[in-house]
């Protein structure tokens, strides 16, 4: 009987992880999960909190699909996380409590890859198991840490008892997804956009004595993507409906509301600590003085409501339907405030240029990192959600021509690439051992 370890893919991303076992015939499987709605493969990188006083800890902690649907059956009762991920470089995020217990990264992440083995199907089994973890090459946030984020990540993996783990970056493993559909010797250019960050790898592929060898040649990103740009809209459509830029009274002054409650909107998961908070409080007395105070009740009705959610939905919505029309309708409705707009996707291309600036800088870094001019380049592979964006392919094109652009498997290439690499007789040259937390 063989001592080969099963190889198992896996992308945590920041809004979807994907998890994918390679085979003895060294095809790479995605395990797809038994949803209410159906299978899926992609399962939603969320977790949700619920007390119950049945459970002897006090509370049923699910994720994925799971718990969205535990948090739309009772949102008042359910603390809903998402984007988590964007914490794990951060040296300022320590913990967050969670009905009544200390909730450090690595507990939440450990959390929610307990939950994803036990909804996979035996999927990330315990025992000899090489796990290949995917991690961008720039994390998000302010100032991040990588190494203090890998550690985090090898703290929550070391939970789940599996002999081997590995971190692999993002992009070069969709560019093993890619390489599959090569025919001969190809430089190419990976551009991954997942939620938090945006990638990317220059990879050298050729074939060797009837094998397919690979070099890497560059890496780079930025953390910015897909929830930057979803920010972007609810700053511009959402946020000035909720008093942002408008005033209060304060004895003979006016004063401007603070934007300090609006910027909770750039992540997700920052919604629900907002409304636990002591700006809350200050919120709500904020109403009674405001010079437009329907529209601090309306941050109000978003916040007591929770309907952080609610708006995800609305705000995915519109960037999907501007990627495929010049003009698309926005509505959300939070009871105390309706927003129903025609959006332009001229307008959303101008509140995200910053992003697409940041995104095009890091493209041209890693060509300069590689030593290559654009005709160097043979295929470029984009993958990731924001890659649909028009703005965003408009970057490739201007600088490498349609062409030579490809995309596809945008939610798994990630996951497939990672299990494929980690078969690699060289495990050094493309990925890295975890650091010992014991």
């Amino acid at each position: 009987m063989s001592d080969a370890p099963t190889v198992v893919g896996v992308d945590f991303g920041t809004t979807n992880s994907v998890v994918s076992v390679l085979r003895p015939d060294g095809v790479a499987d995605l395990v797809r999960f038994a949803t209410p709605l159906g299978e899926v493969a992609p399962f939603r990188s969320a977790l949700s909190f619920h007390g119950d006083e049945r459970d002897p800890a006090g509370r049923v902690v699910e994720a994925g699909p799971w718990a969205i649907e535990a948090y739309v059956e009772e949102p008042l009762e359910t603390r809903f996380i998402q984007s988590f991920k964007s914490y794990a470089a951060s040296p300022l995020f320590q913990e967050t409590r969670i009905l009544g217990r200390r909730y450090t990264f690595e507990d939440l992440l450990s959390s929610f890859l307990l939950r994803l083995r036990a909804h996979g199907g035996g999927a990330l089994a315990a025992g000899n198991v090489r796990c290949i973890v995917g991690r961008p090459v720039n994390f998000a946030g302010l100032q991040p840490d990588p190494a203090l984020a890998l550690r985090r990540y090898g703290a929550a993996f070391a939970r789940l008892d599996v002999a081997e783990i590995r971190y692999a970056y993002e992009p070069v493993a969709a560019a093993f997804f890619f390489a599959r559909k090569l025919d001969g010797d190809a430089t190419v250019l990976v551009g991954d956009f997942g939620g938090g960050t945006s990638d990317f790898s220059i990879v050298r592929f050729w074939r060797e004595g009837g094998a397919l060898r690979s070099r890497a040649l560059a890496n780079a990103g930025v953390g910015v993507a897909g929830d930057a740009f979803d920010y972007r809209i609810i700053d511009n459509l959402v946020s000035p409906a909720l008093g942002k830029g408008s005033s209060y009274g304060a004895f003979d002054h006016v004063l401007p509301i603070p934007n300090r409650y609006y910027t909770a909107f750039a992540r997700w998961e920052q919604l629900a600590l907002l409304r636990a908070s002591r700006d809350m409080r200050d919120i709500r007395a904020l109403v009674r003085s405001a010079i437009e105070p329907e529209k601090l009740a309306g941050l109000v009705a978003v916040l007591d409501g929770e309907r952080g959610y609610p708006l995800y939905q609305a705000v995915s919505a519109l960037k999907e339907a501007l990627s495929a029309a010049p003009a698309a309708r926005f509505t959300f409705d939070a009871g105390a405030l309706r927003i129903d707009r025609e959006v332009e996707r001229a307008a959303f291309e101008a509140w995200i240029a910053p992003e697409l600036a940041a995104i095009g800088g890091a493209i041209d870094e890693a060509m300069a990192r590689a030593g290559l001019a654009s005709g160097d380049l043979d295929r470029i592979f984009l993958t990731g959600g924001s890659s649909f964006v028009p703005a965003v392919r408009r970057l490739f094109v201007d600088r490498f021509g349609a062409e030579r652009i490809e995309g596809g498997g945008e939610l798994v290439s990630i996951a497939t690439g990672l299990a494929l690499l980690g078969a690699e007789a060289d495990l050094d040259a493309w990925s890295s051992p975890a650091l010992d937390v014991a």
